[in-house]
C-alpha cells in the first residue's frame, strides 16, 4: 500500500486583545491540533505606533495582538516551546522589528537561532499595493526586506525570510494572471537587492528560502491551474534568471489563506462551501500543494469569530487531511490536457505582464502602475456582479432565504476586550518605567548609526529588543531617517470610459450641481490605521466617473486631519471608511470635531463592518447613511449621495 503523504501544517490567524488572552487562544487551537502558529498582530504594532500613540486610540488588540516590546512578546509565547513552532508572522513594515523581538526571546530562553522554524512575511510591495501598512518609501523598505533575508540567510538558515504575499492583490482585484505577475517581480526585485551582497556560492540556498503566500478564489480550476503555472515559472526564473542548478533551490514553496474577499455577508453558512472549493484549489494538485493552510472563518464577513468558528475552519482541514484518501495519491492532474492549456494561458499572458514590469524598471519602480491597474480590475469586478454578469449566490440570485440560526441570538461574535487598550499602555507605561535609560538610548543611537551608514539593520535591532526599545521607537528612529511615506492612490483625475448604467446619475449630478451652483464635492476619509482601501478607492472612482469632485488623499489620517480637510476644501459630503471595528469612537470623534470646528452640518455616511447592533447608536449621532458588505450596488449608494447632498444643501438643517 503507497505511504500516505504528510499533510501541510494545519494554522488559523489569530490574535486579539492582549498577548495574554492571544497566549491562551494558541493554546487551545494547538491542544484542537493545530500544528502551527500564524501570529495576526494589530495595526499599530503593523504599523510601528506603540500602544499610546494618538493613531493608536481605539485601533489597540482589534484586528490582532499589540506587541510593543520584548515583555508583550515573552507573554504571547509563554509555554510555546519556540523550537518546536512554525511560527509565521504577518508583519511587513515591522518585520525586522519583530524577528528581533522573537529571536531575543529565543535568546532568553537560550535556543539556538538556527533551531528557528518560521516565516515572517516581509513583503512591502503588496502593503503599497493593497493593504496598506506601509511605513517607509519603497527604496528603503526593499533594502529592509534585503537586509532580513541576508541576516536570516547567515543566522536562522531554517526561517523564510520572505513570504512574498499575492494574498492582498487578489483581494484588491487582482486578476490570477495579475497576481501571479505581480508576486513574482516582487521576488525578482528582493533577490535582485540581495545577490550582490552575498557569495556565488551561497545565492542558491537565499533563494531556495524564498516563500509566497498565496490565495486561492471560488474558481477552484482555474486556481489550481495558477499555482501549477506558479511553479513552472518559478523553476524558470530560477534557473534560467538566476542559475540556480540544484532542483531542491528552485521549489516553489507557498502556504496560502484561501479567499476573504469572496465571502458574504447576506447568507453567510453560505461561505463554508466556498471555503471547502477554495481549499482543494491548493491541494488537489500533489505537485503544486500548499505548504501551510489557514482558513478564514465562516462568518468573518460579519464580525471577530469565536474560537468556535475557528475551530470549524479548523476542521475541515483537518476531515481533508485525515478521512479522505488524497494524500494516497500523485498528482491527479499531470496529463490532463485541459488544465495543461490553462497553464500556459496563464503563463503566457502572466510572462507579458511581468516583461512589462521589468522594462518599467522592475516592482520598486512600477507601484503606482500596478497599483492603478488594481483598482481597475477591482472596477471590472464589481462592475461584474452589479450587472449579474458574475453570479454571487445570496446576493444577487438566489437571494430567498430561511433566517439563519447560526447568525440569531447573543455572542455570535468574538468581541475584544473594552480593556484592552487601556490594560495595554498601563502595561507600556510600567515596562518603560522599568527599563535601563542608558541602555536604551545606547541602543537606539546605535540604531539611528546602522540605518544612516546602510548597515544591516537587523542585528541592532535585536539588540534594541534586549534593551527594551519599544515598537514605535524602533519605527520613529527609521522614520526620521527614511522618511514616512505615502503610498499611490491609483485614481486617477480622468474619469475612466465606463459609462454604462451611469448616464442618469451623470445628469443627477449635474442638474443638483447647478442647482448648488458648485460641483458636488465629497471627501473620502480612512481615519485611523485601517489600511483596507479597496472599497474607499471603489467609491471615489466611481463618484468621480459620474461627475463628482472628489477629495481622496488615502489611508491613515488622524480625525482631525480628516476634519479639517473637509473643512478647507469646502466639501458637501463626508464619506468615512473604516473596516478595524474602532468605528464608534472614531465616528464620536469625528462628530465632535466638526461641531467644534464649525462643520456640525455637513452630512457624514460611514461604510465598514459595522455590526448590525451598532447601527442605532450610529444614527443617533447623525450618520446619513450605512454601508456594509451587503451594500455592493455602488450606484445605489451613488444615488445617496447625491439625495443626502441636495437634502442638507437645500434645507441646511443641522445633520450632526
Amino acid at each position: 500500500m503507497k505511504k500516505r503523504d504528510r499533510p501541510w501544517i494545519i494554522r488559523t490567524y489569530s490574535g486579539h486583545s492582549s498577548a495574554k488572552d492571544s497566549n491562551a487562544l494558541y493554546k487551545a487551537n494547538l491542544a484542537k491540533g493545530q500544528t502551527g502558529l500564524s501570529i495576526a498582530f494589530d495595526l499599530p504594532t503593523q504599523t510601528g505606533y506603540d500602544s499610546d500613540h494618538v493613531l493608536s486610540r481605539e485601533e489597540v488588540g482589534k484586528v490582532g495582538v499589540p506587541i510593543c516590546h520584548l515583555g508583550d512578546m515573552r507573554t504571547l509565547f509563554e509555554g510555546i516551546p519556540l523550537e518546536r513552532m512554525n511560527t509565521s508572522m504577518t508583519i511587513n513594515a515591522t518585520a525586522p522589528w519583530l524577528l528581533a523581538l522573537y529571536i531575543a526571546l529565543a535568546k532568553e530562553q537560550n535556543i539556538a537561532p538556527g533551531d528557528l522554524r518560521g516565516t515572517v512575511q516581509n513583503d512591502l510591495v503588496k502593503e503599497y499595493l493593497s493593504r496598506g501598512t506601509f511605513i517607509f518609501p519603497p527604496e528603503e523598505s526593499l533594502k529592509l526586506m534585503g537586509d532580513v533575508a541576508t541576516y536570516c540567510f547567515q543566522n536562522i538558515p531554517k526561517w523564510n525570510p520572505m513570504n512574498v504575499c499575492s494574498y492582498h492583490l487578489q483581494e484588491a482585484g487582482a486578476t490570477p494572471v495579475q497576481e501571479l505577475a505581480y508576486a513574482l517581480a516582487t521576488a525578482i526585485a528582493v533577490l535582485d537587492e540581495i545577490q550582490p551582497q552575498v557569495s556565488p556560492e551561497d545565492f542558491p540556498q537565499i533563494v531556495g528560502r524564498i516563500s509566497f503566500f498565496l490565495n486561492a478564489g471560488i474558481k477552484f480550476i482555474t486556481e489550481t491551474c495558477k499555482i501549477r503555472a506558479f511553479v513552472e515559472l518559478w523553476d524558470d526564473i530560477c534557473l534560467n534568471r538566476y542559475k540556480v542548478e540544484e532542483t531542491k533551490f528552485r521549489r516553489f514553496r507557498y502556504g496560502v489563506q484561501v479567499n476573504s474577499l469572496g465571502l458574504t455577508e447576506q447568507q453567510p453558512e453560505n461561505n463554508v462551501y466556498r471555503i471547502l472549493l477554495e481549499l482543494l484549489a491548493v491541494t488537489l494538485s500533489k505537485n503544486a500543494r500548499a505548504r501551510a493552510v489557514q482558513l478564514p472563518a465562516w462568518n468573518e464577513a460579519l464580525g471577530l469569530p469565536r474560537p468556535w468558528d475557528q475551530q470549524w475552519s479548523l476542521r475541515m482541514q483537518q476531515i481533508l487531511a485525515y478521512e479522505t484518501d488524497l494524500l494516497e495519491f500523485d498528482d491527479l492532474f499531470d496529463g490532463n490536457p485541459e488544465i495543461e492549456k490553462k497553464v500556459e494561458e496563464i503563463k503566457t499572458k502572466a510572462l507579458a505582464e511581468l516583461k512589462q514590469i521589468l522594462t518599467m524598471g522592475g516592482a520598486i519602480k512600477s507601484i503606482e502602475h500596478m497599483k492603478r491597474r488594481l483598482v481597475e480590475s477591482n472596477a471590472e469586478r464589481i462592475g461584474k456582479i452589479e450587472s449579474g454578469e458574475t453570479t454571487l449566490v445570496g446576493v444577487n440570485k438566489f437571494v430567498e432565504t430561511e433566517t439563519s440560526p447560526l447568525v440569531d441570538g447573543k455572542d455570535v461574535f468574538l468581541t475584544t476586550k473594552e480593556t484592552a487598550e487601556e490594560v495595554q499602555i498601563a502595561s507600556l507605561n510600567e515596562w518603560r518605567n522599568s527599563r535601563d535609560t542608558y541602555a536604551v538610548s545606547k541602543a537606539l543611537k546605535d540604531l539611528a548609526s546602522a540605518a544612516r551608514l546602510g548597515e544591516n539593520i537587523m542585528p541592532v535591532s535585536i539588540k534594541a529588543a534586549q534593551a527594551g526599545v519599544t515598537t514605535g521607537e524602533w519605527a520613529q528612529i527609521l522614520r526620521e531617517i527614511y522618511g514616512n511615506y505615502r503610498g499611490p492612490l491609483g485614481i486617477s483625475s480622468t474619469p475612466s470610459n465606463r459609462t454604462e448604467g451611469l448616464d442618469e446619475l451623470i445628469s443627477e449630478v449635474d442638474r443638483v450641481s447647478d442647482e448648488l451652483g458648485t460641483r458636488i464635492k465629497v471627501l473620502i476619509g480612512k481615519p485611523g490605521l485601517d489600511g483596507h482601501s479597496n472599497g474607499a478607492e471603489q467609491i471615489a472612482v466611481r463618484a468621480r466617473d459620474i461627475g463628482m469632485k472628489i477629495v481622496y488623499t488615502g489611508i491613515r489620517y488622524t480625525v482631525d486631519e480628516i476634519v479639517d480637510t473637509a473643512l478647507d476644501e469646502e466639501v458637501h459630503l463626508i464619506g468615512l471608511s473604516i473596516l478595524s471595528g474602532s468605528h464608534l469612537p472614531l465616528v464620536v470623534e469625528a462628530v465632535e470635531k466638526l461641531r467644534e470646528k464649525g462643520g456640525g452640518n455637513i452630512p457624514i455616511i460611514l461604510g465598514g463592518i459595522i455590526p448590525e447592533e451598532d447601527r442605532d447608536d450610529l444614527l443617533k449621532l447623525g450618520i446619513s447613511a450605512i454601508y456594509t458588505p451587503k451594500d455592493y450596488e455602488i450606484n445605489t449608494i451613488m444615488r445617496d449621495i447625491i439625495d443626502i447632498v441636495q437634502l442638507h444643501e437645500s434645507s441646511k438643517v443641522p445633520s450632526l
